[in-house]
């Protein structure tokens, strides 16, 4: 037996009459589905949510050490210590050498502890990402493109599923919480903030994949400057999370590499460019 699911507010929008009964609902319901209609909802399979707690775990664990090395850059940082975090797992002798007072020496030894702890950890759930990225075609295709590795490409075919549930890139924007809060009215219109619907940490994984990919393409990184100066870093970053979250759509939904996208885009086969982009 198959479970569907529907969407409760375009069954709603397609109700006639304003009494609501149980019986009504289930009319309704089935009314729909003898006409084809009904909104179904796409639900990931039981494989699919498993691997996203696989995800969810490393970035959690990611999270985690991010806060005990900010706990040991304060703890350096109090006795004069300057130096950039990631040195840390380097210059590890520095941070030990200096003497500190007892409660304050507790601290520095459980937080190393805590980090050592830790290391192996995240270092065996990326190997498992990696082995599960080498299962998944869809995967390996997404990560060829610049600075999207097998976390963010995983993840992204995980979290959107199938791609011709939408239909274009801005849907896809939309459901990943990257556009604009919008309340307009007449002839106003208010943007706000980014609505940060859907997965956070895919919207997390994108933003750094878009970073990487800025330093990676020229073009890219000229659209990034040029949106910077103009509306500020933040908006620029992620803009360009919007922007690169519309490449990975349209590479798994037409099945192509980042060679082929970067030769026919995401207009291949439309009028005026059957034949792609020239």
């Amino acid at each position: 037996m198959e479970l569907w699911i529907g969407d409760a507010a375009e069954i709603q929008a397609k109700r006639v009459r304003k009494q609501k009964t149980d019986r009504q609902d289930a009319q309704l319901i089935l009314k729909l589905m003898l006409k084809d209609d009904f909104p179904r909802i796409w639900v990931p399979s039981w494989e699919n949510r498993d691997l996203r707690q696989l995800l969810w775990h490393r970035h959690r664990m990611v999270q985690a050490r991010t806060r005990i090395m900010n706990q040991l850059q304060a703890v350096a940082l109090n006795e004069g210590l300057r130096c950039k975090k990631r040195l840390w797992r380097t210059e590890r002798q520095r941070l030990e050498s200096f003497r500190l007072a007892p409660w304050a020496n507790r601290r520095r030894h459980e937080l190393l502890e805590l980090l050592d702890r830790l290391d192996p950890t995240i270092a065996e759930l990326s190997q498992a990402v990696e082995h599960e990225v080498e299962k998944c075609p869809e995967a390996q295709r997404l990560a060829t493109h610049p600075g999207v590795g097998p976390l963010t490409a995983l993840a992204f075919v995980l979290i959107i599923g199938k791609a011709d549930r939408f239909q274009c890139g801005k849907q896809v924007a939309s459901y990943l919480g990257l556009v604009p809060l919008e309340d307009s009215s007449g002839n106003r219109r208010r943007l706000g903030h980014i609505t940060k619907q859907g997965s956070s940490m895919l919207r997390f994984l994108l933003v750094e994949a878009a970073q990487a990919t800025v330093r990676s393409l020229p073009e890219w990184r000229s659209r990034y400057f040029h949106l910077m100066m103009r509306r500020g870093r933040k908006i620029a970053k992620v803009a360009m999370a919007r922007r690169l979250a519309v490449c990975l759509y349209w590479m798994l939904r037409q099945g192509w590499d980042y060679q082929q996208w970067s030769k026919f885009g995401s207009h291949a086969g439309q009028p005026g460019n059957r034949h792609g982009v020239q």
